[in-house]
């Protein structure tokens, strides 16, 4: 039909980069896919993304922007649909409208990749912790790290940055260090990522090196590589799990319960 395989979307970043360097901030709100074989309360295979890309901003600028969207978002709720809440305080999450309170007027903390294994690291060795995936400098944190951070270490949002290059995508902009990228999620106690987003590699060349080091086809990406050949500005953004957030704001535990016909591993039946 196109000439050529197609694929469903990941994601309407790279598409939506195209935007914001031509008219500033801007956003993408649709379905995404995922082939992944994750049979857990939090993983899909469809589900909805909110995706906004800022024009001449930082790492900074993009961790402000996640922190500060997320305490909208529930500040509206709590404001526009309180009587729900307080349903879901009584019968789903007791507790929840005052754990909504505290991730509102509580600033996340920031923490660096590297000090965040080295806090694994500290407590598996000091506390005796037993993690299923094994922690070490490089690896990818998984869940259980995660929840261990946020739930246990400091008991609210974090938010990570500066991950290892070698298990971040190649249009993450790379630190002086040549080892990680500015890259950052967000991760909440009882749910984990609900943010993942980076700063934007706007340099060709190094863009170029990125893509070689991945095994990419780089002539797939002739017109993202455009984007940086005639002229570009530093650039960021995220993406939110739409169905992530409703679990945040409502206590729902199971990500199955928050979308009205969840597809899953083993399961697509609408």
């Amino acid at each position: 039909m196109f000439g050529k395989p197609a694929f469903l979307s990941v994601s309407g970043q790279l598409n939506v980069e195209t935007f914001a360097v031509g008219l500033s901030d801007c956003y993408t709100f649709g379905p995404t896919f995922r082939a992944e074989n994750s049979h857990t309360s939090r993983h899909l295979c469809e589900f909805w993304m909110i995706e906004p890309e800022l024009a001449f901003a930082t790492l900074q600028d993009d961790m402000d922007c996640a922190e500060d969207y997320l305490k909208y978002c529930l500040k509206y709720v709590i404001k526009n649909n309180l009587d729900d809440l307080e349903f879901f305080d009584q019968r789903i999450e007791k507790g929840l409208l005052e754990r909504l309170q505290k991730v509102i007027n509580t600033p996340f903390k920031r923490i660096a990749y590297t000090e965040c294994i080295e806090i694994l690291e500290r407590d598996i060795k000091q506390k005796k912790l037993k993690f299923e995936n094994k922690v070490f400098w490089g690896c990818d944190l998984a869940s259980e790290h995660e929840k261990y951070l946020t739930d246990k270490v400091f008991e609210g949002p974090i938010i990570v940055f500066n991950y290892p290059k070698d298990i971040k995508a190649f249009y993450m902009k790379m630190n002086e260090d040549e080892k990680t990228v500015q890259a950052m999620d967000v991760l909440v106690p009882r749910i984990g990522e609900v943010i993942g987003g980076s700063a934007r590699e706007d340099r060709l060349d190094v863009l170029d090196r990125r893509i070689n080091e991945m095994n990419l086809d780089i002539d797939s990406y002739w017109w993202y590589r455009d984007l940086r050949k005639y002229g570009s500005v530093p650039h960021c953004g995220f993406g939110l799990g739409f169905e992530r957030l409703v679990m945040m704001a409502t206590g729902v535990e199971n990500i199955k319960d928050v979308i009205p016909f969840p597809r899953a591993p083993g399961q697509a039946e609408f």
